[in-house]
């Protein structure tokens, strides 16, 4: 374990939250956490440890990282100091256990992503969207050009973008994919290191999650991270967030090279053709054309209820891709191996990180290595 220097009262003050989190996402109340612990503790010893009193002893802190179902690593780990700014994107509201399981993910995937870049002695990356954070939103059309130009300082282009997942990590942007609670699709959030060290932006999208959501999940959660606050307290932020994502995913000027600058309908051989093109669901699709001027918003309305009305629930012809690869976060397994390789780590420690039985990295190294 790597506790990044945190001091006697910086791994005081870790655990006590780590521990509030863990009894927040199992659902716990304070009195039935502490009839799980054998030896027995009472409900007011809990508090005192959730509070920075007390520390438990070694056996009670296993049985807590037991019953709470985390691992001691996580209990005392001290990369992340603590998960700030984190916004959602849910279908609909989800409960506070859920979204305590769903910062439980992020903390204990981001832990493990910072002990691999430790190990290997790599700098934090700087902030990928820094440069565009003094932009102002009052509507939806900012949100869309805010969109342009976070492509352009990226050097994208205005064609179609293969892999979020890949730019994203390219980008310094962590991006985790975790069984994530059914109602909440993806999160983003900025975690500020222990030490000092800075902050690190991640973007957590679930693995039920078929391509095309994954996708736009993606780009909703890439705006969380490069929109301001917004000027307008009545303006809807996760509207600016869902015009963000369908403007860097498909970008208008692209769009009307491929579609036409104005058109009446768009026949659905067409639009799934566009669909496959872009990388997006069916529905994005057809809202992305209205947005663009392609369609009128009358015409866009009249496909939603006649052909399209069924398209929210049941996507027609998904997407496919090679499911080891496409929009599958890389960059640290491919760590954990170098780090293997070179032998800077065993087999038991990448075993560990990558949460994966021995006996398969142990087979996969020695092809790895012939």
């Amino acid at each position: 374990m790597i506790f990044f220097n945190q001091g006697l009262e910086g791994a005081i003050a870790m655990f006590k939250e780590r521990l509030r989190l863990a009894r927040r996402k199992s659902g716990f109340t304070l009195e039935e956490l502490a009839s799980r612990v054998t030896p027995p503790i009472t409900a007011q010893s809990i508090s005192k440890y959730e509070n920075g009193k007390m520390m438990p002893s070694s056996d009670v802190l296993v049985e807590l990282s037991r019953h709470l179902d985390v691992s001691l690593d996580f209990l005392m780990g001290g990369g992340v100091e603590a998960v700030e700014g984190v916004e959602f994107r849910k279908r609909s509201n989800a409960s506070a256990r859920a979204r305590a399981a769903a910062e439980w993910r992020v903390v204990e995937n981001l832990e493990r992503c910072l002990m691999i870049e430790a190990i290997l002695g790599m700098d934090i990356a700087p902030d990928p969207c820094g440069e565009l954070r003094g932009m102002r939103l009052a509507s939806c059309d900012d949100a869309e050009s805010l969109a342009q130009e976070l492509r352009r300082a990226w050097e994208l282009g205005v064609g179609p973008i293969p892999d979020m997942t890949n730019l994203l990590e390219s980008r310094g942007v962590r991006v985790i994919e975790a069984d994530l609670p059914a109602r909440i699709d993806g999160l983003a959030c900025e975690a500020r290191l222990s030490g000092g060290r800075g902050s690190v932006r991640a973007i957590v999208v679930s693995s039920r999650a078929n391509l095309e959501r994954k996708r736009f999940s993606l780009a909703h959660e890439l705006a969380h991270i490069a929109l301001p606050a917004l000027e307008d307290p009545d303006f809807s932020a996760e509207k600016a967030m869902d015009r963000f994502a369908g403007a860097f995913l498909v970008p208008a000027e692209h769009l009307r090279r491929e579609a036409g600058e104005k058109r009446d309908r768009i026949p659905y051989l067409e639009l799934r053709a566009l669909k496959h093109l872009y990388g997006v669901s069916a529905a994005a699709m057809l809202m992305r054309l209205g947005q663009a001027g392609i369609l009128t918003e009358a015409a866009v309305g009249r496909a939603f209820r006649s052909y399209a009305r069924d398209w929210r629930r049941a996507e027609p012809d998904p997407l496919e891709g090679n499911k080891e690869t496409f929009e599958k976060p890389q960059r640290f397994e491919q760590l954990v191996w170098r780090s293997l390789v070179d032998r800077i780590i065993n087999s038991v420690r990448a075993a560990k990180l990558l949460e994966q039985p021995l006996e398969r990295v142990e087979n996969r190294l020695r092809e790895a290595l012939g």
